[in-house]
């Protein structure tokens, strides 16, 4: 009891398992021999907006909530983001549950507001019985853990981070691989303002990679060379070295969500905001063939119209470059299981 070693994410499971002795365990974390014994890899969309929420009448069909994507594997429920999509997840898992326990991860790209500002709405959170694990890496200018506090401090919300009755364990990361339970991990830095990372996750039936804010580097790094008096072929060099990670990164990816928040004319408008236009985002999927790319992170100005054109433009795209690329607009409430095509390699 006197060590002043850190407790284990395991360590403080069972820990807390005993504590409650009561309380049944999850299905998905506790097996038994009545569960399936291979449940193909699911992911759900429950919120797909940059910037800010856009309900209304012109968004129903794409949805209206900030980012947040929910991911079933391996036993595992991981969380990609914290935007105002996680409200609606947390009210379905609690009606899953029921009075069982709830365990997840929930991974942070980084902490702009549209990822993290559905967090203090997470039911799960107010729950004693929850377990909930937040990972990510610093914040731009403070610890994950304060700016997660921050917004919900007393002159924005009534009730503060600590306060939540869930079993609550921030850890900030400095590693770029990890595993969650059975799932590896890996993490790349993007191309966005501040601190920004995106994930890629293998599962046992193929791998999903969320990359939700990032900007292709040439025209960014050919405009600061201008300014910097750099010269433009140093630029390039560099721009071509980073985006060569980026397609390494992907490399053979069986579902790619991909930032893809500006047109082609609207990004020329925008160089250095930290997004993606829709050519580059669908050069890049096709450079590291991808399998599916979802385009996300849409952009408030873009309704439901828009959007169909911009998918439509992506599948052109594809169609003349001569390549396979499936492509869809990223869709609040859509579902994609994983088949277990690539599992024998």
């Amino acid at each position: 009891m006197g060590s002043s070693e850190p407790i284990t994410w395991e360590v403080l499971c069972d820990a807390i398992d005993r504590l409650l002795p009561e309380l049944p365990h999850r299905p998905t974390v506790t097996k038994s021999a009545s569960e399936p014994r291979s449940v193909p890899p699911r992911v759900k969309l429950w919120g797909v907006r940059g910037s800010l929420p856009l309900p209304g009448p012109t968004t129903l069909r794409y949805g209206g909530n900030t980012s947040c994507v929910e991911v079933r594997v391996d036993g595992e429920i991981i969380i990609l983001d914290a935007g105002t999509g996680i409200r609606g997840l947390g009210l379905a898992s609690e009606k899953e549950f029921g009075s069982q326990s709830i365990k997840l991860t929930l991974l942070i790209t980084h902490t702009h507001w549209d990822h993290i500002q559905g967090l203090p709405f997470f039911a799960p959170a107010y729950n004693r019985k929850n377990l909930i694990r937040i990972l990510g890496y610093e914040g731009a200018r403070a610890g994950l853990g304060s700016i997660l506090a921050g917004q919900m401090e007393t002159p924005f919300f009534p009730v503060s981070l600590r306060e939540l009755p869930s079993h609550l364990v921030i850890e900030e990361l400095k590693e770029m691989e990890f595993h969650i339970g059975k799932v590896k991990v890996q993490a790349k830095f993007a191309n966005h303002p501040g601190i920004c990372a995106g994930y890629r996750l293998f599962t046992s039936a193929g791998s999903i990679a969320y990359m939700p804010d990032n900007e292709p580097y040439e025209p960014l790094k050919m405009q600061l060379a201008a300014r910097n008096g750099i010269s433009g072929a140093e630029a390039r060099d560099f721009a071509a070295t980073e985006r060569g990670k980026m397609v390494d990164f992907l490399s053979d990816c069986d579902v790619a969500i991909l930032d893809a928040q500006y047109t082609d004319e609207e990004y020329q408008q925008h160089v250095g905001w930290g997004h993606s236009s829709l050519s580059s985002v669908v050069s890049l999927a096709l450079d590291a063939d991808v399998g599916k790319l979802l385009l996300f992170h849409h952009d408030p100005s873009h309704d439901d119209e828009m959007i169909d054109r911009m998918v439509e433009q992506a599948r052109l795209l594809v169609l003349k470059s001569g390549k396979t690329l499936m492509i869809d607009g990223a869709r609040e409430g859509a579902e994609i299981l994983l088949e277990a095509k690539k599992a024998a390699k």
